[in-house]
């Protein structure tokens, strides 16, 4: 309950903050960290509350991308348990490199870490570019984040380790093994893979970036901590967290110099004879 207070209390603090005006670049230099960091903060708050009123403002277009992204997760529950299998099978033959770095990148320490680092070195530095991108990612991070936590106490799934089926729930048991959805490893190694990827227009540069974001996600399937349907939902979830506030960032011209236009991803739902999936292009 008191992470839903917390919740509340910042979407409200969010909404109702005033209209930003934005600095520009060749005023930075004249202002101090502390003012800086003030606009920052502001700008956060309210790309958190964007996100989380974001339904509220959907169009046609983004109800079809819900329902795409909905009817995409049921389809995948169907092969749930062969994936499971199909990872479990190949889980010693995993390097433990790897393995270890899906495990740390994932991490709240290790995501949190590099997310404000991000952001204090914009700070620090004064680049506006930087400062946007450390903006980006931490309110996505708290965003994601918030959501996660609520998610996973209310939905109480089984994990794939508790020998239980996909299909065994326990709401708000506080058990380890019932906290399945989402994946809060592949929701802040998803949204800050994003987050970074979206600064670039190189789409091998992203493509990178990508690669190293879905290490975290492919180590929780074949460590057996969550499902397929877990992994997929919560970057998806992640993606359209990241596209909201980098979206209302650009919109509200609240980093005139620092910005990247039109670089949010687009959807397209395929279905054809014995295959169905979601396609994001960038």
């Amino acid at each position: 309950m008191k992470y839903t207070y917390t919740l509340i209390l910042v979407v409200l603090f969010s909404v109702f903050c005033k209209a930003q005006t934005p600095i520009p670049s060749q005023e930075q230099d004249t202002l101090g960290i502390l003012k800086l960091a003030f606009y920052d903060t502001k700008v956060m708050l309210k790309g958190i509350g964007h996100a989380y009123t974001g339904p509220l403002r959907w169009k046609k277009d983004d109800f079809i991308v819900a329902g795409a992204i909905v009817g995409g997760t049921a389809l995948l529950y169907f092969v749930d348990d062969d994936v499971e299998n199909y990872f479990i099978d190949r889980r010693e033959d995993i390097p433990t490199v790897l393995d270890e770095a899906g495990e740390r990148l994932g991490s709240p320490q290790v995501a949190y870490g590099i997310t404000a680092g991000t952001y204090l070195f914009g700070l620090f530095t004064k680049n506006e570019k930087v400062r946007r991108t450390g903006a980006l990612m931490t309110s996505s991070a708290v965003t994601a984040g918030l959501l996660q936590t609520l998610l996973k106490a209310s939905t109480g799934r089984s994990r794939p380790t508790n020998g239980q089926g996909k299909f065994s729930f326990n709401p708000y048991s506080g058990e380890a093994g019932f906290r399945a959805f989402p994946s809060g490893h592949t929701i802040l190694s998803v949204t800050m893979a994003h987050a970074v990827a979206k600064q670039f227009d190189n789409v091998w540069v992203k493509v990178g970036i990508y690669a190293i974001g879905s290490i975290a996600p492919l180590q929780r399937l074949w460590g057996g901590a969550h499902w397929l349907t877990d992994v997929a939902l919560s970057a998806a979830l992640s993606i359209v967290i990241v596209d909201s506030i980098d979206n209302y960032m650009n919109k509200a011209n609240v980093y005139p110099d620092g910005s990247k236009k039109n670089n949010s991803i687009s959807w397209k739902f395929n279905v054809g004879l014995g295959r169905a999936g979601l396609t994001g292009t960038f």
